[in-house]
C-alpha cells in the first residue's frame, strides 16, 4: 500500500516493514517542512502499529531507487524566509529536531541506506537509526561552516562521540567522507555495494519477517567486506584538532610544511571565522550533553544565526547568498580574519533566548 501524503516523500507498508523513500531527486531530497512533518508523522503512526516491525529509509536518485540519500535542509528556503521574515523557518527546526530526537529514540528498528549523498539534514535523518548502511558511492559531511552555519540536527551529539578529534575536524572543515572514513568514524555500521541495494530492498519487502530484531539481523548479514584504512593524517587530526582555539589550530596548521596541514589550513581560512569558533565551543560542549540537551541549544543557536545579527549582516544568509544563490563563491564574513572573533561574539550563540520552561524543544527527554 502506498500513501501519497507528500509527493516528496513516498510512504509504504509491504508485509510489516515500513518503507520510506524520499523522492525529491532534483534537490538531492533537501528536506522541505513538509517533508519533516510527513516523516514525524508517519513515524509516529508506525511507532504505534503493531503490525509495523521495523522501518527502512532511502533516497530516490535521478535515475531511480537509491543514489541519493539526502543532501540536508532546503537552504534556498532559509535564505528565502530570512530575507521575508517568514515564521516557517522557525517552525521548521523546532519540528526537523524533534523529528531527529523521535529517530535516536525510536522503539523499533530503523534502518537508513545512505547510498549517495548525506549532508547535514541527511545526517538528522541517519546518524539515529539503529543500522546505518553506506555503499561505494556514499559521500557524507556536516559542510555547515562554508554556509556560515553550524553542524544541527543533533550535529554537536554525534560529532562529539567520533573517535579523538575527528568530531572536530569533520565539523570545522566539513571534509567528505566515503565508506572507510564513515566508518572509522563510527558513523556508519556496515558496507553494502550499491548494485545490490535494489535486492536487498526487495528482499526486505517480500520476506514474512517474525519481528525487527530479524530484519535487522538480516540486513547486518549482507555487510560486504570493506578495509578501513585510518584516516590519512590521523595523528595529525588528533594532535592538531585538539588545541583550545581555532587560532591555534590554524597555526599550527599554517607553521607545518606538509601538504595535509596546509590544505587542511586553507579550507578554514575559507570558513566563516565567527562560525568556526562557535562550532568548535559546540562539539566541546555537546560531549557532556545528552541528546535532548544538545538539540536545544542547537535551536538556541540556529535562532541565533538568523536573529542575532539584522538579516544583511546574518552569517549564514550571507554563506548561503554566495554559495546557492547569487553562486559567486565569495563570501563577505564579518569578521573577516580568524584572529578578529572576540570571545563575546561567541558566547551569545549560547545564551537562549527563551525560558527553559517555554523552550520549543522543552519536552524533549
Amino acid at each position: 500500500m502506498t500513501e501519497h501524503l507528500n509527493a516528496e516523500i513516498l510512504t509504504e507498508v509491504h508485509g510489516r516493514l515500513g518503507c520510506i523513500t524520499l523522492n525529491r531527486p532534483k534537490a538531492l531530497n533537501a528536506l522541505s517542512l513538509g517533508m519533516v512533518q510527513t516523516l514525524t508523522r508517519t513515524l509516529k503512526q508506525w511507532q504505534d502499529d503493531p503490525n509495523v516491525v521495523a522501518v527502512v529509509v532511502r533516497g530516490q536518485g535521478k535515475e531511480g531507487p537509491f543514489g541519493a540519500f539526502c543532501a540536508g535542509g532546503d537552504i534556498r528556503f532559509f535564505h528565502q524566509a530570512a530575507w521575508a521574515g517568514d515564521k516557517a523557518l522557525e517552525d521548521f527546526f523546532t519540528e526537523e529536531y524533534a523529528l531527529n530526537y523521535l529517530i535516536h529514540t525510536y522503539s523499533k528498528p530503523y534502518i537508513a541506506f545512505m547510498d549517495g549523498i548525506v549532508m547535514g539534514g541527511g545526517m538528522g535523518i541517519s546518524q539515529g537509526a539503529s543500522t546505518r548502511v553506506v555503499s561505494e558511492r556514499t559521500k557524507m559531511a556536516m559542510p555547515e561552516t562554508h554556509i556560515g552555519l553550524f553542524p544541527d540536527v543533533g550535529g554537536g551529539y554525534f560529532l562529539s562521540r567520533c573517535p579523538g578529534a575527528l568530531g572536530e575536524y569533520l565539523g570545522l572543515t566539513g571534509h567528505m567522507m566515503g565508506a572507510a572514513q564513515a566508518m572509522a568514524a563510527h558513523l556508519a555500521d556496515g558496507y553494502i555495494e550499491s548494485g545490490r541495494l535494489a535486492n536487498i530492498w526487495q528482499t526486505l519487502i517480500s520476506t514474512p519477517f517474525e519481528n525487527g530484531q530479524a530484519v535487522e539481523h538480516w540486513v547486518r548479514s549482507q555487510f560486504g567486506r570493506l578495509d578501513v584504512p585510518a584516516f590519512p593524517a590521523r595523528a595529525q587530526i588528533d594532535t592538531v584538532f585538539k588545541y583550545a582555539s581555532v587560532l591555534e589550530i590554524v597555526q599550527h596548521l599554517e607553521a607545518s610544511v606538509d601538504d595535509w596541514s596546509q590544505e587542511t589550513a586553507k579550507v578554514l581560512r575559507h570558513r566563516s571565522p565567527l562560525m568556526l569558533n562557535v562550532v568548535l565551543e559546540q562539539i566541546r560542549k555537546a560531549r557532556g550533553m545528552s541528546l535532548a540537551d544538545d538539540l536545544r541549544m542547537e535551536r538556541d543557536m540556529v535562532h541565533h544565526c538568523f536573529n542575532l545579527r539584522s538579516t544583511d549582516k546574518s552569517e549564514t544568509v550571507e554563506g548561503i547568498r554566495a554559495l546557492a544563490v547569487d553562486k559567486d563563491h565569495s563570501p563577505r564574513w564579518q569578521p573577516a580574519r580568524i584572529e578578529d572573533v572576540s570571545s563575546a561574539e561567541v558566547s551569545a550563540f549560547f545564551a537562549s533566548p527563551w525560558a527553559a520552561s517555554a523552550h520549543p524543544l522543552a519536552t524533549l527527554g
